[in-house]
């Protein structure tokens, strides 16, 4: 009587191996195909990092610079020397760097390698340099035209993106490093001990001192960045200046040997419930004056202490820093229209932008420069550098400090 159930049973089982064992197998096979499908992927990632950073390294250079001695009334004192990074953004030989790298130089030495494998070395005249955006513009008299690199956008750059650096880190020419972007849109950090118009690309690649001033390139080969500082209190910690405020710059300096700032003669802070309650506001958010400069641009227009900025031309305005940037990136002379709100009521004002009185004079190097260089065409040459990068997507170029919308920081001082 008990036969046929324990038949049953048997064959039950029988029929549940003989459909698992090929699903197993199909299981295995799922997971191989999926695993290679990943190493494929990291194969394909190697490779196209790897064929930026061949493709890159004709174009970026090593800097060396001789500096006074600290101590020139010793005798003997040899100049100190300074190292860095550039890299070439017009054939005729205009090298884009950090402003710091070339800081104080009584000389500076730029060396690349030659297509035939061996390192050639160019003195450079320093035609402009900004210490704000920590940008310098170099020029080198080359007998051949030479390999540029293309500058981009970061407004594109996303967290985790791979990216990749080439430098001279403790002299060592040409090293690359690869690493991804941790954040975008740094405000809040001075990792270089300068305060100044940046917003920084943090990235976890590494970056030595003879890297700032080099190009941190994405995975179109295209310069997105600036290398520009590190963290030495913290180890994978990087920082650069996203190359659409150099963009900003390389015409001003090209042209004037610095940056000749937009200035609305105002103080401002972020929109905070003590800032509104200081100022006895209730509406925002914007960005509040709390100070207006006698006789200042911004006086002269109608500002007040109180009134809360929101809008700059055609764009909205909600942070401090963001104002400032663009407010220095419109240049003297400008006219801009501001939109605020006075005790509630909406208003428009226009204000004729002035220089920002702290710029200073040119410095003697550079005016020795400009006075020594031959007249060029309304046409200059940096028409080429700022052209469209060519690829299959275009991205667009706004700001760098709307593109990121970067966190501000309280009591930012007068756009």
């Amino acid at each position: 009587m008990h036969k046929a159930p324990f038949k049953n049973v048997v064959i039950i089982t029988a029929l549940l191996c003989a459909l698992w064992v090929p699903g197993q197998a199909a299981g295995r096979e799922r997971g191989r195909l999926w695993l290679e499908a990943q190493n494929r992927s990291l194969e394909n990632q190697r490779a196209t990092l790897s064929q930026v950073a061949r493709q890159a390294m004709p174009s970026v250079v090593s800097i060396t610079t001789r500096q006074p001695a600290e101590d020139a009334s010793a005798s003997g004192e040899e100049p100190q020397k300074g190292i860095g990074s550039g890299f070439v953004i017009h054939p005729s030989g205009y090298i884009l760097t950090s402003a710091h790298v070339v800081e104080g130089a009584t000389e500076v030495v730029v060396s690349l390698m030659h297509p035939r494998g061996y390192a050639e070395e160019y003195v450079a005249q320093v035609v402009g340099e900004d210490n704000r955006t920590d940008c310098a513009l170099l020029k080198i008299d080359a007998p051949r035209k030479l390999p540029v690199l293309k500058l981009a956008s970061s407004s594109h750059v996303r967290s985790a993106d791979w990216i990749v650096v080439i430098g001279n880190p403790f002299g060592l020419s040409q090293s690359v490093t690869v690493g991804v972007v941790s954040y975008m849109g740094r405000t809040d950090v001075t990792p270089n001990g300068r305060d100044g118009d940046f917003d920084y690309m943090q990235m976890d690649a590494s970056i030595n001192p003879g890297n700032s001033g080099g190009p941190v390139l994405d995975m179109h080969g295209d310069v997105v960045a600036v290398a520009n500082a590190v963290n030495v209190a913290g180890q994978g910690i990087g920082f650069a200046i996203p190359i659409d405020i150099a963009k900003t710059v390389i015409p001003q300096l090209r042209a004037h040997g610095r940056v000749r700032r937009g200035w609305l003669g105002i103080s401002v802070q972020d929109f905070t419930p003590e800032v509104a309650e200081a100022f006895n506001l209730s509406h925002g958010p914007g960005v509040v004056v709390t100070d207006v400069v006698e006789d200042g641009p911004g006086e002269r227009a109608g500002l007040l202490s109180g009134d809360v900025i929101v809008g700059l031309d055609t764009r909205r305005v909600q942070r401090a820093h963001t104002l400032r940037w663009q407010v220095a990136a419109r240049g003297v002379g400008r006219n801009v229209k501001l939109r605020i709100h006075r005790l509630g009521k909406p208003m428009r004002l226009t204000v004729r932008l002035e220089e920002m009185p702290d710029d200073g004079p040119v410095p003697a190097s550079l005016a020795a420069h400009r006075q020594g260089r031959r007249p060029t065409r309304a046409q200059s040459v940096l028409e080429d550098l700022l052209s469209p990068v060519p690829r299959s997507k275009s991205f667009p170029s706004p700001p760098p400090s709307e593109a990121a919308d970067p966190d501000s920081r309280e009591g930012e001082q007068a756009p």
